[in-house]
C-alpha cells in the first residue's frame, strides 16, 4: 500500500492527506514577495478566486490566501511532491478570477506583495462573512402535476400562489402565509406535501444597522433637459464605446455644469447593452445627495435595477450584503469611495471616475494605490470605458488628454462641459490682507491669522438680511497652529514629544476626565494629546496662540456675529463630525434652511448643490499654497475653484470672496477667475521645466526606525543600489530626511526617483525587487506617483 504524504496540522500532530493529483498556487495575506505559495488541493476542488486556510511556515500556522491559480503537478517545478501541505479549508469565493490579473498589474506597478494587494481587494466583512446565514425558502416545483382535491385552506393558497409572479421566489416561509392570506402554517406544508412546493436553503446576509441606501431613497425627478454641450459629451463616449472596447475619457466642466447627469445617461446606455457600472466619488462628497441622484435615477422605475452605495459609514453586515448583491448580479451598478473600484462587478462596461483629481483616490498605506489608475486598468483589463470628470483636473489626467505633439493623437479623449445648465458662474473677489482693513486688523494678520475680514463680515450680513445662506472655508483643523512664548528674545513652542511637528491646540473634544479651561493640544500625526502649559517653560514669560484654525472662526462666529452653533450653523470637521450619519444630519438640516451658515474644512468644497448658498468665503485661501511640496500650487487653485463652485447655483446670484496673504498668487487669480486651461498651461510649462510629474515618472521610498542612524543608513543603503542599477535619464536624489523628519518615534529618511516615463521606472524598481534588494515593508515604504512630499 501507498505511504501517504504527511503534513502538520497546527497542534503539530502528523495526519495523513489525500493524493489528488491537483495543486493550487496561493497568494497568502502576508508580506511574503512572491508571486503565490503551492499547496495540494486536498478534498474540496477550487477555483481561482477561492479564499482558503493554508498552513504557513514551520508552525503551520493558520493563515487566509486566495487561490490564484490551479492545476497538476506543473505547478511544482521541482519541488517534491511529497513535501507539499494541503489547503486547511475552503471559506468561500470572494474574488472574480478576471481580478486576478488586475490584482498582478498593482503588485508590479506598486511593489507590493501579491497577497498584500489581494488582501485590499476584499472588504474584511466579505471575508469574515459577517452576517451570512442559511435560511430555508419555498419555492413553486416546475411542471407539478395539477393538485388533487384539497383542503378549503391549502386550495386558497394554492390559488392565490399560482396568482404570484415567478419573481416572487423563493420565499421566507412566514413571508409566504402573510402572503396568500392563511391563518397558520399547515396550509403551506400540505401544498408541499403535495408536491406543489419544495424546500430549498439559501444563503443570504442578513443587515444589521443601517440598510445601504435606507437614507438614500427619494422621489426620481424626471430626466433634465440636455445642453448641446452635455449631447455632445454623450453621444461621442457612446459612439466610442460602439467602435472600441476600451478607451479613457476625460470631461472637464465647470461646477454645475451638468458632470452628473451625463454620468447617469452613460449608465443606462450601458445597463441597456447588459453590462455593469462603477462609479467612484471622494469620500467627503459621498452624501446622500450625490449618492441618492444615481439611486433615485436607476433603481426605479421600469428599467430599475440594484445600485448599491459604499460608503465608510455602512455596519459591516451591510458592506458585506452589499457586496453579496454586487457579485451574485442582482445588483449592477457600484457607487462608493476609493475601494469601490474593486466591486465585484462581472462583465462592467463603464467606470466612472468623478472629481477624479481628489487626493483621497491615493492610499496612504500598504498597497498604495491610485483608485484612479486602478480604475483605468481594470477597464482595459475587461474591455470597458473609463470615465474621467473634474472641474479642476489633475495635471496628470489633463496632460494625457493634450496631444504630445503637433500632430499627434493625445492618450484621452477630452469632453467639455464650459457652462452651467442654470445660473452663472458666481463672481470671485480677492481680497488682500490690507483691503477693508484698519491698522489692528492689519496687526493681527502680521500676528499669524486671518479671522473674518470685514469685506467678508459685510458680505456676510447682506447675504443673511437677503435669506441666503453661507458656506465658510478654513482648511485647518483645531483653533490655533501652535503655542509659543510671548518673549521676542525667547523661541520656545511647544512641540510633539514623538514627532518633528507643533503641536495644535484644540479647544473641545477632550476625552472623558480630562480637565483644560484653556483648551489642550494634540499632534495631528501620532494623535498624543497634552495640556497647555501655564507659562514659558524656558523663561516662565506668558504664552500666546499662533495661527488660526476653524475652532477660532466658530469662536469669532459667536462673538461677533451672535450666531449659535448648532442652531444657527454648524462645524463640519473630523473632529466634530465622527459618524456619517452625523455628517448627513448636518447637510440635511442645511437643505432644509434650519442652518443659515456652514464652516468646514475641504469637507465643504465637494459634493454639495444647495441652490440658496449666495455667499463663499475662504477665510484663508493659503494653507496649502505654502506647503514644501511641488503640487501646492495646483492643491489651491483646486481647492479654492472647486468651494467656489459651491455659490450661485439656484436663480440668484453668487459671490465668492478669497481671503489671502499672496493676492498675486496665480493659482488664486487664475481660480478667481475661472481659468483652469490657463492655470493648467503655465504649471505644465514649469513641472517640465523642473522635471516633475506629470512631464516625469517619481517614486518615493521611506526609510523609519527609531533611530535616526539606521534609518538614514538604510536609506543609504537603498539609494547606492538605485544609483548603480539606475539607466540614463534616471534621477536619484537623497538620502535626505522627510519634510516630517520624525513621526510616531519613528525617524524618516527619503530617496526621490524621477524618470522619464513609467516603464523605465518599473524596469528599475522591479529589477531591485526580483534581486531581494526593495521591499515595501513596515520599515520601507515605496510610493508610486505620491500626491504628497511631507
Amino acid at each position: 500500500m501507498e505511504q501517504l504524504p504527511f503534513h502538520r496540522d497546527e497542534n503539530k500532530v502528523e495526519q495523513p492527506v489525500a493524493h489528488t493529483g491537483r495543486f493550487v498556487r496561493v497568494a497568502v495575506e502576508r508580506g511574503l514577495d512572491a508571486e503565490g505559495l503551492t499547496y495540494r488541493e486536498g478534498d474540496t476542488p477550487l477555483d481561482a478566486g477561492d479564499r482558503v486556510e493554508v498552513p504557513l511556515g514551520r508552525g503551520n500556522t493558520p493563515t487566509g490566501g486566495l487561490v490564484i491559480e490551479t492545476g497538476g503537478p506543473e505547478l511544482l517545478g521541482d519541488f517534491d511532491p511529497r513535501k507539499v501541505k494541503a489547503v486547511l479549508r475552503r471559506t468561500g469565493s470572494v474574488l472574480q478570477p478576471s481580478m486576478i490579473g488586475l490584482a498582478r498589474w498593482m503588485s508590479d506597478y506598486y511593489v507590493t506583495p501579491l497577497g498584500m494587494v489581494i488582501a485590499a481587494m476584499v472588504p474584511a466583512a466579505v471575508k469574515q462573512a459577517v452576517g451570512k446565514r442559511t435560511r430555508e425558502m419555498l419555492r413553486r416545483v416546475d411542471g407539478a402535476p395539477e393538485p388533487g382535491r384539497l383542503p378549503p385552506a391549502a386550495a386558497k393558497a394554492w390559488t392565490a400562489i399560482c396568482e404570484m409572479d415567478a419573481a416572487s421566489f423563493p420565499i421566507d416561509p412566514a413571508h409566504l402565509v402573510h402572503r396568500v392570506g392563511v391563518s397558520n402554517a399547515g396550509p403551506i406544508n400540505r401544498l408541499v406535501r403535495e408536491g406543489l412546493l419544495e424546500r430549498i436553503e439559501v444563503e443570504d446576509v442578513r443587515v444589521f444597522g443601517e440598510s445601504p441606501t435606507s437614507l438614500l431613497l427619494d422621489q426620481p425627478a424626471p430626466p433634465p433637459a440636455l445642453t448641446e454641450a452635455q449631447t455632445r459629451a454623450i453621444e461621442g463616449i457612446a459612439a466610442f464605446a460602439r467602435e472600441q472596447p476600451f478607451a479613457v475619457h476625460l470631461i472637464r466642466g465647470v461646477t454645475g455644469s451638468g458632470k452628473t447627469e451625463v454620468y447617469i445617461r452613460l449608465i443606462e446606455r450601458t445597463l441597456a447593452a447588459g453590462r455593469g457600472a462603477i462609479v467612484l466619488v471622494p469620500e467627503i462628497a459621498l452624501t446622500p445627495q450625490t449618492a441618492g441622484r444615481f439611486v433615485a435615477r436607476l433603481a426605479t422605475g421600469p428599467d430599475a435595477t440594484g445600485v448599491e452605495v459604499l460608503h465608510s459609514g455602512l455596519s459591516a453586515s451591510a458592506r458585506n450584503k452589499a457586496w453579496s448583491r454586487l457579485a451574485s448580479g442582482e445588483s449592477r451598478v457600484a457607487v462608493g469611495a476609493r475601494s469601490a473600484v474593486f466591486a465585484p462587478i462581472a462583465n462592467p462596461g463603464l467606470i466612472i471616475v468623478d472629481e477624479e483629481h481628489d487626493s483621497s483616490y491615493k492610499q496612504d498605506q500598504l498597497p498604495r494605490y491610485n483608485a484612479r489608475d486602478v480604475a483605468v486598468k481594470r477597464a482595459q483589463l475587461v474591455g470597458a470605458h473609463a470615465v474621467l470628470g473634474s472641474a479642476t483636473p489633475s495635471l496628470e489626467s489633463w496632460s494625457n488628454a493634450m496631444p504630445p505633439r503637433p500632430g499627434a493623437r493625445p492618450r484621452y479623449h477630452l469632453w467639455e462641459l464650459p457652462e452651467r445648465v442654470a445660473g452663472r458662474m458666481p463672481d470671485v473677489r480677492i481680497v488682500g490682507p490690507r483691503e477693508g482693513a484698519d491698522r489692528t486688523q492689519v496687526h493681527t494678520v502680521a500676528n499669524g491669522w486671518i479671522g473674518i475680514g470685514p469685506i467678508l463680515a459685510e458680505a456676510m450680513g447682506d447675504t443673511f438680511d437677503a435669506g441666503g445662506q453661507v458656506i465658510l472655508l478654513l482648511n485647518r483643523r483645531g483653533f490655533a497652529s501652535y503655542v509659543a512664548c510671548a518673549s521676542a528674545r525667547c523661541d520656545w513652542s511647544m512641540g510633539c514629544d514623538a514627532c518633528d511637528a507643533r503641536m495644535v491646540v484644540h479647544r473641545a473634544g477632550l476625552r472623558p476626565g480630562q480637565h483644560a479651561p484653556r483648551g489642550y493640544l494634540r499632534c495631528h500625526h501620532c494623535l498624543a494629546e497634552s495640556i497647555i502649559p501655564a507659562a514659558c517653560p524656558e523663561c516662565g514669560t506668558k504664552l500666546i496662540l499662533v495661527g488660526l484654525g476653524i475652532q477660532r472662526v466658530e469662536r469669532e462666529l459667536a462673538d461677533r456675529f451672535n450666531l449659535e452653533p448648532g442652531r444657527d450653523f454648524a462645524r463640519l470637521d473630523s473632529d466634530s463630525v465622527r459618524r456619517a450619519a452625523d455628517y448627513f444630519d448636518v447637510l440635511d438640516r442645511f437643505s432644509r434652511g434650519e442652518l443659515n451658515l456652514l464652516l468646514g474644512t475641504q469637507m465643504v468644497a465637494k459634493g454639495l448643490d444647495f441652490p440658496n448658498v449666495r455667499l463663499v468665503g475662504v477665510v484663508n485661501a493659503d494653507t496649502s499654497l505654502v506647503q514644501p511640496d511641488f503640487r501646492a500650487a495646483e492643491r489651491t487653485f483646486q481647492l479654492v475653484s472647486q468651494v467656489a463652485g459651491r455659490a450661485g447655483r439656484g436663480m440668484n446670484a453668487g459671490l465668492v470672496i478669497v481671503q489671502t496673504l499672496h493676492p498675486d498668487e496665480p493659482a488664486i487669480t487664475l481660480a478667481a477667475a475661472h481659468d483652469y486651461p490657463a492655470f493648467a498651461s503655465a504649471e505644465l510649462r514649469e513641472r517640465r521645466r523642473c522635471g516633475y510629474p506629470p512631464a516625469a515618472r517619481m517614486a518615493r521610498v521611506v526609510c523609519r526606525d527609531r533611530k535616526a542612524a539606521t534609518a538614514e543608513r538604510d536609506a543609504n543603503d537603498i539609494a547606492g543600489r538605485l544609483r548603480d542599477a539606475s539607466p540614463r535619464g534616471v534621477r536619484i536624489e537623497g538620502p535626505m530626511p522627510c519634510v516630517l523628519s520624525r513621526v510616531a518615534d519613528h525617524f524618516r529618511f527619503e530617496v526621490l526617483v524621477t524618470a522619464p516615463n513609467a516603464p523605465v521606472l518599473t524596469t528599475l524598481l522591479g529589477g531591485l525587487r526580483q534581486a531581494g534588494l526593495l521591499k515595501a515593508d513596515s520599515r520601507t515604504a515605496v510610493d508610486i506617483d505620491p500626491v504628497s512630499l511631507l
